[in-house]
């Protein structure tokens, strides 16, 4: 399992400890129509540090090694929910050095909600950009409840958890310590696959998550692409829509799902499909002829796949197909041989085309 959250390629992120942050029961996917809150927003712009590994302050979503928005670390189990909601993290009251101030932060999941006791990054910014209009980063932090000693002035305070956020301009006055609550209304979607009853096997099937309903018009970018089964996704509480993609060629899913603040959701997308395996033959039940090239197209002659094999496998969408077979060692008909097919749902199977 992942946790979706970051700025590099799938491949370079940090990995997250588990801890009790989702405290409420896990929560059925449904497709309602709700508009979650947006997250509020430094007075500028907030440069994103050169640490790797890190959250970047509120803005758009960072574009990994696909040239769209990453999928995550990997996390090896959700921690189980609680009885009892964790309480506010406990606070050491800081010694505050000569001429600072302090600073003491903490979020929870919203107004009357549970706190937060992991997976939060926090960061503190000079209030006023410098000469090249950049806020520069001055203190991290990746605790629930950090305390932190700073000289008096202005601030701005970031915090994230996963792709859900919150940002706070602060004054700090000379030998007394501010105590700041953030709200940060976020849950986490994890999403597996199926078809029928059987589940997707991991490395099958992928996520894109997408922020609102599948229905409101408007541009649509992915605010997490690749997600894989069992990836944890830390996001805003809100509506977003999942776009399932069952190997690489048709068999596509569009969900609406909503997430709630402090509750995991687990959203199951059914796709009506099969795994189907192409040979070309001589005969009914012959070897597989190598180095065949194949298209695969519907009934009114759209390309859905090609490919190059002695045994190529295809995910299809229920329906109907044409196949078509190429090989310049077949001499008859040109070395080009086609057969009609059809897909039904969870039958998977070899479709034999015969080179007579």
């Amino acid at each position: 399992m992942g946790i979706v959250a970051g700025d590099a390629g799938r491949g370079g992120f940090f990995v997250l400890a588990a801890a009790g942050w989702l405290v409420a029961s896990s929560a059925v996917a449904s497709a309602q129509f709700f508009d979650g809150p947006a997250a509020p927003r430094p007075p500028g712009e907030v440069p994103t540090p050169p640490a790797t590994g890190a959250l970047p302050p509120p803005g758009p979503p960072s574009r990994g090694d696909r040239g769209g928005p990453p999928s995550g670390p990997t996390l090896q189990s959700l921690p189980p929910a609680p009885a009892n909601p964790p309480q506010a993290p406990a606070q050491i009251a800081p010694t505050i050095p000569a001429g600072q101030a302090g600073l003491a932060l903490t979020a929870r999941f919203g107004r009357e909600m549970p706190a937060i006791t992991g997976g939060l990054i926090w960061r503190v910014y000079g209030g006023k950009p410098d000469q090249t209009g950049a806020f520069r980063l001055l203190k991290e932090d990746k605790g629930a409840a950090p305390v932190f000693a700073l000289p008096p002035g202005g601030y701005v305070i970031h915090v994230g958890f996963g792709l859900a956020s919150a940002t706070k301009a602060v004054q700090l006055r000379v030998g007394e310590t501010a105590r700041e609550l953030f709200e940060i209304p976020a849950g986490g979607l994890r999403i597996e696959g199926r078809v029928g009853d059987a589940r997707i096997p991991a490395g099958q099937i992928s996520f894109d998550v997408y922020k609102g309903s599948q229905f409101e018009p408007g541009d649509k970018r992915p605010i997490a692409q690749s997600v894989m089964t069992g990836d944890l996704v830390l996001m805003p509480e809100g509506t977003y829509h999942i776009v399932s993609n069952y190997g690489d060629a048709n068999s596509v899913v569009r969900s609406d799902i909503r997430v709630q603040a402090s509750k995991l959701t687990d959203a199951t997308v059914t796709h009506r499909a099969a795994i189907i395996t192409l040979k070309l033959v001589n005969e009914p039940g012959g070897e597989a002829i190598a180095d065949t090239q194949w298209s695969v197209y519907t009934p009114a002659g759209d390309l859905i796949k090609e490919s190059v094999g002695a045994f190529p496998r295809v995910i299809l969408a229920e329906g109907d197909y044409r196949v078509v077979a190429h090989n310049q060692s077949a001499r008859s008909q040109n070395g080009t041989f086609e057969r009609d097919f059809k897909v039904i749902t969870g039958v998977d199977g070899e479709i034999e085309v015969l080179t007579r």
